[in-house]
């Protein structure tokens, strides 16, 4: 193994992620803008606290096609979670609940995920089947999520190299999680069942910051359609990272792509000094066939631990537990992650799969006075037969969860002698991430018989391929060719409105600085006023600029007409006044000159910029404030 130490986030350079053989990929999950689920008919994006009824259920695994299961529901299965559903009437149907079939697929949401597939430069499929993916986390009531494989092969530029696109998938959306303590997990099904996208990368990005910066382009593509969902949570990445001698990680659920580089420089880091830790123990003689451990049950021994946590557990009646790993002193403070250690790596399968979720679940002699005594210690070491070569690792509970966590312990500590093992790991506020579970295998999918493959023929891609965007980056660089504000550029590229920009430009010659402020910062404004910016709609805007063309309105008129377009929920060209002459202007100015001498002005160095506010006033749907404060002034 190379000898390479990891530096500091910041201190990190493209060399020193070369070195590591830092390799990484995306799986983006976007919600898409339909008013229907994907396969029922309730209503999409409808969330609620209130909830109608509860049910509980149990999952437990079913045989692939090939008679194996599958090693995420055998993991989930251990845990013997109580799922309970909160349901509302107006989100949720029987379909959810797997009490009745599926509809046919949402049409809507289909054309919606065709058309992202043509922006990534896919190959579309001819005919769309439906697999059903097994999830026994209780995420889905049926224990599977149905989803299907609809474009292939795609790309997309970036720096000097292409991205691939490996394959892009439709799926109905989990549930939201409410909480996860014990063996209880509750979820909220408002969110169950609507349609979103899965859009696969390539495992092409080099470092951190190219998988942020890869992850925005592709939000970028999809968000160009204006057909997905835009807010918290409506977007979800997992993030796949390995380094050289690891394996693939999956980093699930990232809400925010500026996490993205801190996540996956920890994940980096910690399967590189995994590595380091599994030559370490090969060098004590620890391998995977010479590893030994014990588990021993030491409540007897330890009821009167000075150590508090402890000492309550077994007021409760409950036991402790002390699994000796053989040889492996001082490695359970092995760092791994940035302020993080090898004992976390086990904690988390405790409180994963155990269902131990009080923090801290378990102690180690590693850490020596920050728990029991010396002399508590001395004696545990006794009684267990442990040598200062060895680790004792502590845990409590009932005797169900403590001999599960034990097991766990044991092969989580066996696995450190392999390297890095195949796991689905949780984003986490600081940076790091902690465990969720082992990552799945191809036995997870099989065919869903309850829905018919659907026909995607030439004659519809043909359709749908006429409305397309533009791709957001061609317009991004005829924007700065155009000379636009730079604030607006990117914006302007994925909005609503890209379309009618370039027809404004090309067809009305409307000045492209005007028309991009209008269309973008415009309604910025708008919404700080607390007005409800979404009505206006392009058909609207046209209007409003079909006025300024023709010379009813000033450029600065073009808000005012917004503002009220918004309070009137219309825009009428009809009701706004009669442009104005140089003659009527001067008369508004003289005429308010005038009013406003009458009155006492506390500061009359600013007689000028009251007048202009006022006649401003009177005349800004039909004249340019430039050309006011001119004549003002002069």
């Amino acid at each position: 193994m190379k000898e390479f130490i990891f530096k500091p986030f910041e201190e990190m350079t493209e060399k020193d992620y070369e070195t590591v053989g830092f390799k990484s990929g995306l799986e983006i999950h976007q919600q898409l803008l339909t008013t229907k689920k994907l396969f029922c008919r309730c209503p999409a994006g409808k969330y609620s606290e209130h909830y109608d009824a509860e049910i509980l259920r149990h999952m437990r695994p079913t045989l692939s096609e090939l008679g194996e299961y599958d090693g995420t529901a055998l993991m989930e299965f251990k845990t013997k979670k109580d799922i309970l559903y909160r349901i509302n009437r107006e989100s949720v149907c029987t379909y959810e609940m797997d009490d009745t079939p599926p509809f046919l697929i949402n049409d809507d949401a289909l054309d919606i995920a065709l058309r992202c597939g043509m922006l990534f430069d896919c190959s579309i499929v001819d005919e769309l089947h439906i697999a059903r993916k097994q999830y026994l986390d209780g995420s889905i009531p049926t224990g599977f999520q149905r989803t299907a494989i609809f474009a292939l092969d795609g790309k997309i530029p970036y720096k000097d190299r292409t991205i691939d696109i490996v394959q892009m998938s439709i799926e109905e959306d989990s549930c939201r999680e409410v909480s996860d303590s014990g063996h209880l997990r509750v979820y909220r099904t408002d969110r169950l069942g609507m349609p979103l996208i899965e859009t696969v990368t390539g495992p092409n990005m080099r470092t951190p910051f190219e998988v942020a910066e890869v992850a925005e382009i592709c939000a970028n593509v999809v968000r160009s359609t204006n057909k997905v969902r835009r807010g918290i949570g409506s977007a979800r990445e997992d993030v796949n990272v390995s380094v050289e001698g690891g394996t693939r990680i999956e980093i699930k659920g990232v809400p925010k792509i500026g996490r993205i580089p801190h996540l996956t420089y920890n994940e980096a880091m910690r399967q590189w000094n995994l590595l380091r830790l599994r030559e370490t123990l090969h060098k004590r003689g620890i391998t995977k066939d010479s590893f030994e451990a014990k588990t021993h049950d030491i409540t007897r021994l330890v009821k009167k631990a000075y150590y508090q946590p402890i000492r309550n557990a077994i007021e409760q009646g409950l036991f402790v537990k002390c699994v000796v790993l053989k040889g492996f002193a001082g490695l359970l403070h092995w760092q791994t992650q940035t302020d993080t250690y090898f004992s976390k790596e086990i904690s988390d399968r405790v409180r994963v799969i155990a269902c131990l979720t009080t923090i801290p679940n378990l102690i180690h002699s590693d850490s020596k006075g920050e728990n029991l005594t010396s002399a508590e210690w001395h004696n545990a070491k006794k009684n267990v037969g442990a040598t200062d070569d060895d680790t004792m690792v502590l845990v409590w509970g009932n005797e169900q969860d403590t001999e599960t966590a034990a097991r766990e312990i044991i092969i989580r500590a066996k696995e450190a002698t392999i390297g890095v093992p195949s796991e689905t790991r949780q984003a986490l506020r600081d940076g790091t991430n902690g465990f969720e579970r082992i990552l799945p295998g191809a036995d997870r999918m099989y065919p869903d018989t309850d829905l018919p493959p659907t026909r995607i023929t030439e004659d519809h891609i043909n359709r749908l391929s006429i409305d397309l965007p533009e791709k957001f980056w061609i317009s991004e660089k005829w924007y700065k060719e155009l000379g636009i504000p730079a604030d607006t550029i990117r914006e302007l590229s994925i909005s609503k409105y890209a379309r009618l920009f370039k027809f404004l430009v090309e067809e009305w010659k409307i000045n492209p600085t005007l028309a991009a402020v209008a269309l973008i910062q415009f309604p910025k404004r708008l919404k700080k006023m607390r007005l409800n910016s979404n009505l206006l709609y392009e058909g609207l805007m046209k209007e409003i600029f079909r006025s300024y063309k023709d010379g009813l309105l000033s450029s600065g008129g073009i808000f005012y007409a917004m503002k009220s377009a918004i309070e009137q929920k219309d825009f009428n060209p009809e009701l706004l006044p009669e442009p104005i002459s140089a003659k009527e202007l001067e008369e508004v100015i003289s005429e308010t000159s005038s009013t406003l001498n009458e009155v006492k002005l506390v500061n009359n160095e600013k007689r000028k910029e009251v007048l202009l506010g006022l006649v401003m006033n009177k005349v800004r749907m039909s004249v340019d404030g430039k050309i006011v404060a001119n004549k003002i002034t002069h």
